[in-house]
């Protein structure tokens, strides 16, 4: 499994001109197909979900008998340090595709931007600035001033929606692909895709920011969409379930399109469960990370996992959202790390009482009681 991963990794490690990996004919956003199909464009936004990719691997290519087989040792410490000079590599040709305020999507195969201030259509894409945090590698300051661009071109509260990018294509002589034949605002148009809407909720907790993260959470969650009879007429699909695309282009402004077939729903699951509530598992780890509103008081949570019972309960004394300070387990105290509740797992049919106590944030000012 692991050498069929790393053969998978090696394939796409040819950097373009930019020092970015090549678009070829689609990255996550597969309507972009004539981007890079002449085999020279380069995808941002894959530059930095490739970051993320080399990092995660980086652990699993350790020289340990159980994980490596016999053999192949020198192979894999050679992968792994061929990975984290590329993944350097990497962070410098992405900060060079920095627009200004916000990353760039990609390059053409003529070098022409997208996402970029001076393009007519597509100026600014969303998942070039999502994923810029997510990856946890972007020059902090751009990565918080990305998110802000997207909150500025790309929310858009007053409908209800998060869109991909803007503007949509439609006359400009660029040609992405078929991206550029469906109507202007529909799908992956320069509409709501909840996918790429998902990671922008992510990205802001990344960030810290509990209350917009939570906010942002609200205003896509289709249950909100059909709270008034306007809103069932404008909606028109199924509320109990996550639409993949939602229209952003007058007269469908708010319409649901495709629902029961989207990836986004588990996207948007993880974002409530791991980004705001702070639930993750990793190995043999409970990590308990929350980023909520500074006015909520607490919340509670059952996670029922290999047989395990966890009945989880964290307190937000001091309204700041984020930053655990206390962690008991069954009444007994366990350091944080990093600010995080990092527990192994209990045994099988064990139950545990998980108490996390958030931490006030320095120099802030607690909530009133």
């Amino acid at each position: 499994m692991l050498e069929h991963c790393v053969r998978a990794i090696d394939r796409s490690l040819k950097l373009g001109e930019h020092g970015l990996p090549l678009m070829g004919s689609g990255d996550w956003n597969d309507g972009m197909n004539r981007v890079g199909w002449k085999g020279k464009g380069e995808s941002v936004w894959l530059g930095w979900f490739l970051c993320t990719v080399l990092a995660g691997f980086e652990p699993l290519l350790v020289s340990e008998p159980e994980a490596i087989a016999t053999g192949s040792k020198e192979r894999f410490e050679q992968r792994r340090s061929t990975y984290a000079i590329h993944l350097e590599n990497l962070r410098k040709g992405l900060e060079k595709a920095w627009d200004g305020d916000w990353y760039r999507r990609a390059y053409f195969d003529d070098g022409t931007p997208l996402g970029s201030a001076q393009n007519d259509e597509c100026r600014i894409d969303s998942i070039a600035q999502t994923w810029a945090v997510m990856s946890d590698v972007a020059d902090s300051y751009r990565a918080q001033r990305a998110m802000t661009a997207v909150e500025q071109y790309l929310v858009r509260r007053g409908d209800g929606l998060i869109i991909l990018f803007t503007p949509p294509f439609d006359k400009s002589k660029l040609d992405p692909g078929y991206i550029k034949g469906y109507v202007p605002g529909v799908r992956e148009n320069g509409g709501q895709y909840t996918h790429a809407a998902a990671w922008a909720i992510m990205g802001f907790a990344a960030l810290g920011q509990g209350d917009k993260a939570t906010e942002l959470f609200s205003l896509i969650n289709p249950i909100n969409h059909t709270a008034t009879r306007a809103g069932v007429l404008r909606y028109k699909v199924e509320p109990y379930v996550v639409a993949a695309d939602v229209y952003s282009v007058t007269p469908h402004v708010g319409r649901g399109g495709w629902t029961w077939y989207t990836g986004s729903a588990g996207w948007l699951y993880r974002a409530g469960i791991e980004s705001i509530l702070g639930l993750v598992v990793e190995g043999d780890w409970l990590v308990i990370d929350p980023c909520v509103p500074r006015a909520w008081p607490g919340f509670a949570m059952t996670l029922r996992y290999r047989d395990a019972v966890y009945e989880i309960t964290v307190a937000n004394p001091h309204g700041s959202g984020r930053g655990v300070g206390i962690v008991t387990v069954d009444g007994v105290r366990h350091a944080p790390v990093q600010r995080r509740a990092r527990l192994h797992l209990a045994a099988p049919r064990a139950t545990q009482m998980i108490v996390v106590t958030l931490e006030k944030e320095a120099g802030g000012e607690e909530m009133p009681a």
